[in-house]
């Protein structure tokens, strides 16, 4: 059993940054690869960030050159943001495949706005 809790989500300015965090319990993130994704209110959940067990990263092209996905060699992924928008308003969720099992943290929320 897997359990992963996002955190770090809050209200900031256009132009600011936030940095997330997705802790796992009950075992290492290091064999498996890790995303972000987010979604915003009347949106289709979207896939922001990937980071392989190599530490290979993807973005999608709306936050390249913004966003960092990274983490450690325990159990934490990290998401910086750094001049943010306000369509990068979303609920922002952690996610990874455990063999074949699908895991999801519970979302926290990132809101950009004056």
């Amino acid at each position: 059993q897997v359990q992963l809790v996002e955190s770090g989500g809050g209200l900031v300015q256009p132009g600011g940054s936030l940095r997330l965090s997705c802790a796992a319990s009950g075992r290492s993130f290091v064999f498996y690869a890790v995303d972000w994704n987010r979604q915003a209110p009347g949106k289709e959940r979207e896939l922001v960030a990937t980071i392989t067990i190599g530490r290979t990263t993807n973005y999608v092209d709306s936050v390249k050159g913004r966003f960092t996905i990274s983490r450690d060699n325990r159990n934490t992924v990290y998401l910086q943001m750094n001049s943010l928008r306000p369509e990068d308003t979303a609920v922002y969720y952690c996610h990874t495949n455990i063999r074949s099992r699908e895991y999801w943290g519970q979302g926290t929320q990132v809101t950009v706005s004056s």
